[in-house]
């Protein structure tokens, strides 16, 4: 290997290892961040169970597990219920937790602008 080479990988290395300065960028960057993984991971997970339990009552209509037709339905019907309410929720989270962090936002943003 080179001493060009030594030098690039011992700077990245640096780089990856050494502490990292807290610039204003990078806070504004984990503040948007606060707002918007809550809402994101509740939003999989609460889509991953609504789909998980359409899913279930399809199975169950179409007797593929048990010959219960009537209680699929209903079952499937939960399941879209709870699919469809997925984006309206997680919507409210976002606008709630938009609200909270607004004036931090708006107050770190102003500052790296001026």
């Amino acid at each position: 290997m080179t001493v060009e080479k030594e030098k690039i990988i011992a700077r990245k290395m640096q780089e990856h290892y050494g502490e990292k300065s807290q610039s204003k960028v990078n806070e504004l960057i984990a503040l948007d961040k606060k707002v918007h993984r809550p809402a994101e991971i509740f939003a999989y997970t609460f889509g991953i169970i609504g789909a998980l339990i359409l899913g279930f009552g399809m199975c169950l209509a179409m007797k593929v597990i048990f010959d219960l037709f009537a209680l699929g339905i209903v079952i499937g019907c939960v399941g879209i219920f709870l699919v469809s309410i997925n984006y309206p929720l997680y919507k409210s989270i976002i606008g709630r937790r938009k609200r909270r962090y607004a004036s931090k936002i708006l107050a770190l943003s102003n500052e790296i602008l001026n």
